[in-house]
């Protein structure tokens, strides 16, 4: 059993004990903390957040939760419900609210639950808030209001909907355009709300769905993060019903994976790169993913002329980037697509109906496409070290042994060779290196990963 406290928002598993799991205690704690920074951060008497949750088992419980305590600090809340991630994020500043959370451990599995804490703007906090809220919890710093004082909770049923409204909005949403195209796609949402959202956005759109674990009851069929190894349903579902293309989002709706006509994979990486092919090809400019994201956006961009710059890992720091760059699109390479025209978070809707758009201009068959892009292989590995070991000191080891090479500090240490890739992190939580490289075939990206490993055992030795 878990809990994780973290600058992004606090996770953990239910059950347990106290402290050491996602329990009504902790949860209540952790939405006093945050209220009271918000109160604090605004500056007003009249405070408003809204909140929205997946579908996981313990949601309804955690909402009743975390809102309660909200309206116990004298703040009003608007109530989602069953939502998504991008749908909390665009409701905020479509409330004119003061801040959002959204209740979801995003691709971790069922026993798990999280509280994702927004801004005014409906995106994620920095580092420096995030730290703030951590200690106000610690010391446990709350105020609640006297009787006359408490919030006031509203539902809104109905946001999803108006969540899909903006998406069809967008300029280079053509929904017309898909609907001649008479695709037929089948969507595996992990019973989850992507089960609400991605079949009601496609039949907008004018596409035929075919629905595979689609009910939003919690119960996940198999694990949620979206790997190849995880959706051999979809896989089969595809070919079987002679698809045009799967999609697959996890249970909060932030990240994407597609499925060819022929049942394979289209690459979690690629989704990124596909979307903002089209995006570049009809308003050139710069992109942006993290340090451990395919080189292949990189490759698009440029061709469109564009310019790419490598941020640290975290949709926060991704966000940040694209900002200072005024990057047109970005992300992250596990399928998040961030499109500053509809907001500055992941969405998978917003990536599905530029993908189908793309689709329904090109022509061409999912793999077609696939196969048109510089074709790269990742590699994730870690090595696991005793606690008394310099970690910093393993990596600026490994910094000064290839300092001839493009590197990056930005973020642990990245290494640029010219045909290949490796991005050495250290975790936060435990003394473990995480080891990701990038290649043009699978066999050179392992073998770049072990060779890596060797090295770091060499420099402990």
């Amino acid at each position: 059993m878990t809990l994780i406290k973290s600058i992004s928002g606090i996770r953990g598993t239910i059950g347990g004990a106290t402290g050491k799991n996602l329990t009504p205690l902790d949860t209540v704690k952790f939405a006093a903390a945050y209220g009271t920074w918000l109160k604090k951060e605004s500056g007003k008497n009249n405070i408003k957040v809204v909140v929205g949750r997946d579908a996981r088992i313990s949601g309804k419980m955690i909402q009743e939760l975390t809102m309660n305590t909200l309206t116990g600090l004298g703040i009003d809340v608007i109530d989602l419900g069953l939502s998504t991630t991008p749908t909390v994020e665009i409701a905020v500043p479509m409330e004119n609210a003061d801040g959002g959370i959204i209740l979801t451990a995003s691709h971790n599995p069922k026993q798990w639950n999280a509280l994702k804490l927004l801004n005014k703007k409906g995106e994620f906090l920095d580092g420096e808030a995030g730290a703030e809220i951590l200690k106000i919890a610690e010391n446990e710093g709350f105020e609640f209001a006297e009787v006359d004082e408490l919030g006031q909770i509203t539902a809104i049923e109905n946001y999803i909907e108006k969540h899909i409204e903006e998406v069809l909005k967008l300029k280079l949403v053509d929904a017309g355009k898909v609907a001649t195209s008479k695709f037929k796609v089948a969507v595996d949402a992990v019973n989850s709300t992507g089960g609400i959202a991605i079949p009601a956005l496609l039949k907008k759109m004018g596409v035929e769905v075919i629905e595979l674990y689609c009910e939003p009851n919690g119960h996940f069929p198999h694990n949620p993060e979206p790997l190849k190894e995880h959706l051999t349903d979809i896989c089969e579902l595809v070919k079987k019903e002679k698809a045009d293309l799967g999609i697959v989002v996890d249970p909060d709706v932030d990240r994407l994976a597609f499925i060819d006509e022929n049942g394979e994979m289209f690459g979690e990486e690629y989704t990124l790169v596909a979307c903002a092919d089209y995006v570049l090809s009809k308003t050139p400019g710069n992109t942006v993913s993290n340090l451990s994201s395919s080189r292949a956006l990189r490759d698009i961009t440029e061709k469109h002329d564009g310019k790419y710059e490598a941020s640290a890992v975290g949709e926060v720091n991704v966000v940040k980037l694209m900002k200072d760059n005024q990057a047109v699109i970005g992300g992250e390479g596990n399928g998040g697509i961030i499109y500053p025209e509809a907001h500055y978070g992941r969405d998978s809707l917003v990536g599905t109906a530029l993908f189908l758009t793309y689709l329904a201009e090109n022509g061409k068959k999912i793999s077609e496409i696939r196969n048109g892009y510089p074709s790269y292989f990742m590699s994730k590995n870690k090595i696991e070290l005793t606690p008394d070991l310099d970690v910093d000191g393993i990596l600026k080891a490994v910094e000064k042994r290839h300092a001839t090479e493009e590197i990056s500090t930005v973020d642990g240490v990245k290494i640029d060779f010219p045909e290949n890739w490796v991005h050495l992190r250290k975790s936060n939580t435990e003394p473990i290196i995480r080891i990701y490289t990038e290649a043009k075939s699978q066999r050179e990206a392992d073998d770049l990963a072990q060779k890596m490993i060797k090295e770091i055992k060499t420099i402990i030795a």
